[in-house]
């Protein structure tokens, strides 16, 4: 009977107690009571069942609802559920498990679930049913009714009734074949980034060691340059930047040690153009090679020798305790220059010019300063006859402060147009009369007056001005003698001469040069004689013969200047096409009283006609002088006994005038 049946009956029974009640009124007072109370009792129990009827009919509701919630969630599941017996036969199915399982909802109900287990799988599932006690999760492959096997997750729990004895299971079926695939995905993914990650490990590891191949080279590079940036690359010395820094730290230290001495020797190789020139740039830079290495030698391992450029060296002496060590290493230094360097079995010999700062000497704070007097005090040691050593003082630094004065007013005197020109007369001692003039340099200075030649030529070579004045004076020289021809016809004005120095001499263009002006002013060129040193035949070697040689098919004349003062070789002289000796003045003027002179310039009269050259007697000042020079067959002559250098307008006079001796 269920809830309702039995309400009814309640009901029913209910309905009967009050009709007894009813027939119970006739009944005697005592049996009525009796009745009555058992009645009332019995009423009161039907009223209370009639509540617990409700209750359970309350209850009854709720239950259905809940178990139509739980087949609705069995059925609707997206997951396949089963519920079956403790043999697996299957009870219960929902749609999702039938689909699962390729079969209608309605056949699986008694199936055996281990026919919709593959067959590789029956074997795993009859051991785990048969030993299944708890919640089990495992996986099998399903088999549908025909379709192809596929794996599957398993869930397993336990079914038990009232009394708590087990009475089957419910099982949870999931395909679980897409998480496979991606599982597979995924593990393919896993292994070929594995792969990727490996083969990018190896690219990596390569570029690292690339990366770290480079940073080394870029290192060596780096240090590389740094030393090129302050050594010498020839050499391998220190360079300038380089010793100026050391220079720049003992001067920071003297400073805070009082007592501390140090010294610069600033040093230049004697005639090294010549060998450079001579035997050329490979065996000069040889010979600087092996310069440099003796200068290592010369010094100690806390000093420092460096090569500034061309053939200077700079050394830098530390912790001296007077001037006297700094004048050791001087001294140890040309003491090993005398020795014969061996370039590839030639003997090459050279000297140096060293001059030495001393840091007590001055204050110094820039270390250039301090080089520019080492400079100084070397330029000195050139100048008093080089192979020697010269210490620098305050006197040497006011000389180069007035030389760096006299460059400057040099320069503007190019472009001020204050260099003149002055002439003095060469006599022809055969005729008496005035044969031609000798072109003299002189410099009209705004502060100093009329400059000698010797006050700056020296100067004008070392900075290279020398070409512009030379290149001036000659023209002006010849200019004004094509002048001079055309004006005065009846005069036999045959030649003028102009002196070339040494740097003019070596000019390559030289040729080129001098054609150009003989163009521009129309002198012939057999009108113009070129004065040149013993020492530039000496200095120039062959090149100095070609050009020499040159210079006669042009139909010029060429003179050795100061002859017998120099040191060119007899030899070669007799090789030179040269038309004129001058005896220098210092024979001249003291012949008279000096029978020794008489007799060199008798020998120099009868060596330059045995050559076929003429002669020319430089410093004539007395009638004496003139008469032994004519006894001696000297050809020409010039001096002050005849005129002193005279400007262009005092020359036009003398022409005119035109004086005999």
């Amino acid at each position: 009977m269920n809830v309702d049946g039995f309400s009814q009956h309640i009901k029913k029974l209910h309905s009967q107690v009050d009709e007894l009640l009813s027939h119970s009124a006739t009944k005697p007072k005592s049996q009525k009571k009796i009745i009555t109370e058992a009645f009332e009792e019995l009423h009161t129990t039907v009223e209370e069942l009639l509540i617990v009827s409700q209750e359970l009919e309350v209850t009854q509701a709720a239950l259905e609802k809940e178990r139509q919630r739980y087949q609705d969630l069995f059925e609707l599941a997206p997951d396949g559920y089963l519920v079956t017996n403790t043999a697996g036969t299957i009870q219960e199915a929902n749609h999702a498990a039938a689909i699962l399982l390729g079969v209608h909802q309605k056949y699986l109900v008694g199936k055996p679930l281990i026919v919709f287990i593959a067959q590789e799988d029956h074997q795993l599932f009859s051991s785990q049913i048969k030993n299944l006690q708890q919640l089990l999760n495992w996986e099998v492959s399903l088999q549908p009714k025909g379709r192809t096997p596929f794996p599957a997750s398993i869930k397993a729990s336990g079914v038990y009734d009232l009394e708590g004895k087990h009475i089957g299971w419910r099982w949870l079926l999931c395909n679980i074949s897409e998480r496979k695939q991606t599982q597979e995905m995924l593990h393919r993914a896993y292994d070929e980034l594995e792969i990727r990650v490996a083969e990018r490990t190896a690219e990596l590891v390569k570029a690292n060691q690339k990366l770290l191949a480079e940073i080394t080279e870029r290192k060596r590079i780096e240090l590389q340059l740094l030393h090129l940036a302050f050594h010498d690359a020839l050499t391998g010395l220190p360079n300038r930047a380089a010793f100026i820094n050391r220079l720049r730290h003992a001067i920071d230290y003297s400073k805070r040690h009082s007592d501390y001495l140090f010294a610069v020797l600033f040093l230049d190789l004697d005639r090294f153009k010549a060998i450079n020139d001579s035997l050329g740039h490979l065996k000069g830079d040889q010979f600087l090679l092996a310069v440099a290495s003796k200068l290592e030698v010369c010094v100690r391992s806390i000093d420092t020798a460096a090569r500034l450029g061309g053939d200077e060296f700079t050394i830098l002496i530390e912790g001296i305790q007077d001037v006297s060590d700094a004048i050791k290493v001087a001294e140890r230094i040309q003491s090993e220059l005398t020795l014969p360097f061996d370039l590839d079995g030639q003997e090459i010999f050279t000297t140096a010019s060293i001059g030495i700062a001393l840091s007590s000497t001055v204050a110094y704070e820039h270390p250039e300063d301090m080089l520019r007097d080492a400079d100084t005090a070397m330029y000195r040691a050139k100048i008093l006859g080089r192979a020697r050593y010269e210490l620098f003082n305050s006197d040497m630094y006011a000389d180069a402060l007035a030389k760096l004065q006299l460059e400057m007013d040099l320069r503007r005197a190019i472009e001020r147009h204050e260099f003149r020109i002055y002439y003095q007369p060469i006599v022809s001692l055969t005729s008496g009369s005035i044969l031609g003039f000798e072109a003299l340099l002189r410099w009209q200075h705004p502060d100093r007056g009329l400059l000698n030649p010797v006050d700056f030529i020296s100067l004008a070579e070392e900075t290279g001005l020398i070409f512009a004045i030379g290149n001036w004076a000659l023209y002006e020289a010849c200019r004004q003698m094509q002048a001079w021809r055309k004006s005065h016809r009846s005069n036999l004005l045959e030649k003028i001469s102009v002196n070339l120095s040494l740097k003019q001499f070596s000019q390559p263009d030289l040729i080129e040069q001098i054609e150009k002006i003989l163009d521009s002013t129309g002198l012939n060129a057999n009108n113009l004689v070129l004065e040149i040193t013993e020492s530039v035949i000496v200095e120039n070697g062959d090149r100095a013969t070609a050009t020499l040689l040159q210079l006669q098919k042009m139909g010029i004349e060429l003179s050795i200047d100061d002859f017998g003062t120099g040191y060119s070789s007899l030899s070669r002289l007799y090789n030179f096409p040269i038309s004129v000796l001058k005896i220098d003045r210092s024979f001249v003027s003291s012949m008279v009283g000096s029978s020794k002179n008489l007799e060199i310039i008798e020998i120099i009269v009868a060596l330059a006609h045995k050559l076929g050259v003429d002669v020319l007697a430089e410093g004539v000042e007395t009638k004496e002088q003139l008469a032994i020079l004519r006894k001696l067959n000297c050809e020409y002559a010039q001096g002050h006994f005849f005129s002193v250098p005279l400007n262009s307008s005092e020359v036009e006079a003398l022409i005119m005038a035109n004086p005999q001796w």
